[in-house]
C-alpha cells in the first residue's frame, strides 16, 4: 500500500511540476497569442479530427482563438489563484489561531465567533456576493477565496496551540524567563506545522476548483483574458458542435486537481503515520 501511494505522490508531483513549468513559461510554450483570433477560422477541431489543422492542435474557440495557447496561458490564473490564496489565508488564520489560542480571553471569543458567521455562508455563496459588489478581476477573486479560507488554518492553529502551550516544555521556558514571543516563534509553531501543511496542499486544489466555478459563473478573470474556468464557461454552449471548447480546459483542472490531492494523502501519511494505522 505504502509503495502504491508513493508512486502516486511521484506521479502527482510530475503534473504539479509539469503545471508550474507550462504556467511559467507560457510565453515561450504557447503557439500564438491566446488573445488573437481569426473569424474564419472559427471553431476548428482538433488537429486529428476531420478538418483540423496542425497549427492549432487543440482547435480554436469561437472568435478563432488557439485552444491550447488559452489552455497554457489560462494555467497561470488557476496556479496563481491557488496558491496566492492559500498562502495570504494561512498566514492570516496561523497568525489568528494562536494568538487566539495562546492568549484566550476576547481575542479568541473574536475570532471564533467571526469565524462560526462566516461558515454560515457557502463558499460559492459568499464569493458571488462579494464579487458582484467589489468586480470581478484577479485581485478581487484572490481576495475573496483568502477571505473564504482563512478560518481553516484559523481553528487547526488554535486547537493545537491550546494543546502545545499547556505541555511541559512550553512551561519549562516561561520558568527560565522567555517571552511570549519567544514561546511562540520556538515552541508552539513549530508544532503546529504538521497539520497545515497538509491542509494547505488540500486547499490549493479547492481554490483551483473554486476560481474555476466562479469563473464559470462570469465572475473570475474578465474577459477575453483566458482562465479554465471561463473556457469552461464558453465550452458548455457548444458541446454538439465543439466538444473540445470544455473537454480540454475541464481536463486540465481534474489532472491539477487530482495530483494535488494525491501529493496532499501522501503528505499526510508520510509527515503522520498514525493516520494510516488508523489511530
Amino acid at each position: 500500500m505504502r509503495r502504491r501511494r508513493d508512486r502516486a505522490a511521484v506521479l502527482g508531483l510530475g503534473v504539479i511540476a509539469a503545471a508550474v513549468l507550462v504556467a511559467a513559461l507560457a510565453p515561450v510554450l504557447a503557439p500564438t497569442d491566446p488573445l488573437k483570433g481569426d473569424l474564419l477560422e472559427r471553431l476548428s477541431p482538433p488537429a486529428w479530427a476531420p478538418g483540423g489543422a496542425l497549427a492549432h492542435p487543440l482547435g480554436t474557440d469561437t472568435l478563432g482563438r488557439d485552444v491550447l495557447s488559452r489552455l497554457i496561458h489560462g494555467a497561470r490564473v488557476s496556479l496563481i489563484v491557488g496558491f496566492t490564496t492559500v498562502l495570504i489565508a494561512g498566514v492570516a488564520g496561523v497568525v489568528l489561531g494562536v494568538l487566539g489560542g495562546y492568549y484566550g480571553g476576547r481575542l479568541d471569543e473574536a475570532v471564533m465567533r467571526i469565524g462560526d458567521i462566516q461558515l454560515a455562508f457557502p463558499v460559492l455563496l459568499l464569493g458571488v456576493a462579494l464579487l458582484a459588489v467589489l468586480g470581478a478581476s484577479l485581485g478581487n477573486l484572490i481576495f475573496v477565496l483568502a477571505l473564504s479560507g482563512w478560518i481553516t488554518y484559523a481553528r487547526i492553529v488554535r486547537g493545537e496551540t491550546l494543546s502545545v502551550k499547556e505541555r511541559g516544555f512550553v512551561e519549562a521556558a516561561r520558568a527560565l524567563g522567555a517571552g511570549d514571543g519567544h514561546v511562540i516563534r520556538r515552541h508552539v509553531l513549530p508544532n503546529v506545522w504538521t497539520p497545515l501543511v497538509v491542509v494547505a496542499t488540500f486547499s490549493v486544489a479547492r481554490m483551483i476548483i473554486a476560481e474555476a466555478s466562479l469563473s464559470f459563473l462570469g465572475l473570475g478573470v474578465p474577459p477575453p483574458a483566458p482562465s479554465w474556468g471561463a473556457m469552461l464557461d464558453e465550452g458548455r454552449n457548444y458541446i454538439t458542435t465543439g466538444w473540445w471548447l470544455a473537454l480540454f480546459p475541464g481536463l486540465a483542472i481534474l489532472l491539477v486537481v487530482l495530483g494535488i490531492n494525491v501529493v496532499g494523502d501522501w503528505l499526510r501519511d508520510l509527515l503522520d503515520p498514525r493516520l494510516e494505522r488508523g489511530i
